[in-house]
């Protein structure tokens, strides 16, 4: 991706996932804004002129897959860090999911599980490759495998972030196996 859509994508993650006052927005309950407002906040902020095709270009050629455009809306799909959680259409997940993380965290996981820290949603991986990719951002990576399927017949709620991201409220003990075991 070239370099402008490169610090745009970052842009819309910042107003769109983390701090959308400082772009003047305010996010629906599920985390939509006009994309006519991202375009003014963002113009604001950078000074800089911006277009929804510029918006449609990340869209197109990111990878992870952050945003979606529908009915001249637009929002982030996952990694939200605002104080209002946003509501998620809950979803049956594939049978088992994974969690990237590192060897120090492990105790704890085990102990309480996984929660979401300072994000919205327990992230997890459809596939211990994309798990790995994550945690090795944390240091050494460690992947957890996760009995999705127990834990949606026992009562938990999962939500589909896209296709290589999927969400939990949390993730109890019992259903977090650790390599080996």
């Amino acid at each position: 991706m070239e370099q402008y859509l490169v610090r745009l994508s970052k842009e819309m993650s910042k107003a769109l996932r983390h701090i959308p006052r400082l772009y003047g927005l305010e996010l629906d309950p599920q985390g939509w804004v006009s994309t006519e407002a991202l375009i003014k906040g963002i113009e604001d902020r950078r000074n800089q002129a911006v277009t929804l095709e510029d918006f449609q270009r990340v869209l197109e050629q990111s990878d992870k897959q952050r945003f979606e455009i529908k009915d001249g809306r637009i929002r982030a799909l996952y990694g939200h860090s605002v104080k209002d959680k946003l509501v998620k259409e809950p979803d049956e997940p594939p049978a088992v999911l994974y969690h990237g993380t590192n060897p120090a965290a492990l105790h704890s996981i085990l102990k309480t599980g996984l929660k979401p820290m300072r994000r919205q949603y327990v992230h997890l991986s459809p596939d211990g490759p994309t798990a790995t990719q994550v945690a090795r951002r944390k240091g050494e990576p460690l992947i957890l495998e996760i009995d999705a399927a127990g834990a949606y017949r026992a009562g938990h709620n999962f939500y589909r972030g896209n296709d290589m991201v999927w969400l939990a409220d949390a993730v109890p003990p019992e259903f977090i196996k650790t390599p080996g075991k």
